[in-house]
């Protein structure tokens, strides 16, 4: 009877800590400060100083920081029709932007200004193949909703997705020009279908390209 007892509680004990670590592994969603919409270098010192990096420092991004290049990425700019900061076709605004991060991977609401979780634990490796990668702060993963594109063959889905991700993705290297962060748009991303699935993603979501977002490595 004893070692009966004594199983039931070390089950119960096993139980109770598989839960308990469940819990603190349960991702939550993150609301985003209101973006800082005015500011910055001008347009034209942006450009000039556009670039593309691949050595980043470890440091994570401020929320503030994170939320102003999200919304200049793909943020509403006109609340009246809900327009974006970046074009797209006939309006579909097809592309979602993915935030992948150490403590884990968030859809971005542009809406609601927030980070919906997706999936916990760090996802960062699964974003690209190449060695800088896993260690910067965030790796971003756009993904085309193509149910959003009605008429469209799937080449044209292909073009269109790829060309607006294009603007959002100029965007994000305008902003990061601007506030002295480095960024690198890539196609190296690995096992796509793997990344889907880690994601959630439903079949009719498309993973396109993904883009590295971080302070640039210090000179040692």
């Amino acid at each position: 009877m004893r070692n009966i007892l004594a199983g039931i509680s070390l089950l119960a004990i096993t139980i109770f800590s598989f839960a308990s670590l469940a819990a603190a592994q349960e991702l939550k969603d993150i609301p985003l400060p209101a973006p800082k919409t005015d500011g910055g270098k001008p347009l034209m010192q942006a450009l000039k100083e556009r670039q593309t990096s691949r050595a980043y420092d470890t440091k994570k991004l401020p929320p503030q920081v994170l939320s102003d290049m999200l919304w200049a990425a793909f943020g509403i700019n006109r609340a009246d029709s809900g327009k974006r900061t970046a074009p797209s076709t006939r309006n579909w605004q097809e592309i979602e932007i993915y935030v992948v991060m150490e403590e884990g991977s968030f859809l971005y609401d542009a809406k609601a200004n927030r980070l919906q979780a997706v999936a916990a634990g760090d996802l960062r490796k699964m974003t690209g193949t190449q060695d800088f990668v896993p260690a910067a702060p965030v790796n971003l993963v756009f993904v085309a909703d193509t149910s959003k594109m009605k008429g469209a063959s799937d080449a044209d889905q292909l073009l269109y997705a790829g060309a607006d991700t294009g603007f959002i993705s100029q965007n994000i290297y305008l902003f990061c020009a601007s506030e002295g962060l480095a960024t690198v748009v890539r196609g190296l991303i690995g096992d796509k279908k793997a990344l889907a699935e880690a994601l959630k993603l439903p079949e009719q979501k498309k993973i396109i390209l993904a883009q590295t977002v971080g302070y640039p490595a210090t000179a040692k």
